[in-house]
């Protein structure tokens, strides 16, 4: 689903030039979860808005389902993002006045979903992620682990094909960590999504079926989690995690 072939990413500035990401191969399959992990300014993050079409590759080529972000004008970049992706961002990215249901839709009802249909799809996810009885609370109103959660819930409420997570248990206790891994992992693998997880935290890489290790952008060790053949079942409909 996801190809990155020779991929390199300058940022410059002050007179001189860092590269963020140093020709990075990668292919990320429909149904895997993979985990990125590297200490900070490694390339992480800026990998993941690379293949969220968020910026643009300078040398190499990120491709989904075959086709070349970097062709895509601003409007289809939007769209991709919009229908395909679920970003989630490491600083929430909530609208301050806003309710969690409402902030849970918004990704719905910008691609042209009505209110009541928007908010009838999101419930579910944040009921999936422990907010069901918090569903009219406004972010002023919630922890930071709430508001990460209503930031998990908003990128999963379209069922996306691609999940990008960006330290998305970084807010969370270890067993609120362990239960947003394990519905990630799920996702990928009932409903086929491919996801992407950045994270500094060794057992949320655990619980991905690859880890890789990110240095100085460039990509120096791949391990495959060994976990058998156990799946999970995903039903937004079933109890809240407590997360």
């Amino acid at each position: 689903m996801i190809e990155l072939d020779g991929v390199v990413k300058r940022y410059r500035g002050a007179g001189e030039e860092v590269r963020a990401v140093s020709g990075v191969d990668l292919t990320v399959e429909p149904g895997e979860m993979v985990a990125l992990l590297g200490p900070s300014g490694s390339g992480k993050t800026t990998l993941l808005l690379l293949i969220a079409a968020l910026l643009a590759p300078d040398q190499g080529s990120v491709r989904y389902d075959g086709l070349d972000l970097s062709s895509l004008n601003e409007n289809e970049a939007c769209d991709y993002l919009l229908r395909d992706v679920g970003f989630v961002y490491q600083n929430f990215h909530l609208m301050p006045r806003v309710s969690a249901i409402e902030n849970a839709s918004i990704k719905l009802l910008l691609a042209g979903v009505g209110m009541r249909e928007a908010q009838a799809r999101a419930s579910p996810w944040l009921e999936r992620v422990g907010l069901g009885g918090r569903l009219e609370h406004t972010p002023d109103e919630l922890s930071g682990g709430e508001r990460q959660r209503v930031a998990i819930a908003r990128a999963l409420a379209g069922e996306p094909r691609l999940i990008l997570a960006d330290e998305p248990t970084g807010n969370l206790d270890s067993a609120g960590s362990e239960a947003i891994v394990e519905l990630l992992r799920s996702i990928a693998h009932e409903r086929r999504a491919a996801v992407v997880l950045v994270t500094h935290d060794a057992e949320a890489a655990a619980i991905a079926d690859r880890r890789l290790t990110l240095r100085d952008g460039r990509l120096v060790e791949t391990q495959r989690n060994d976990r058998g053949d156990a799946r999970l079942t995903l039903d937004p409909h079933s109890p809240p995690a407590q997360a």
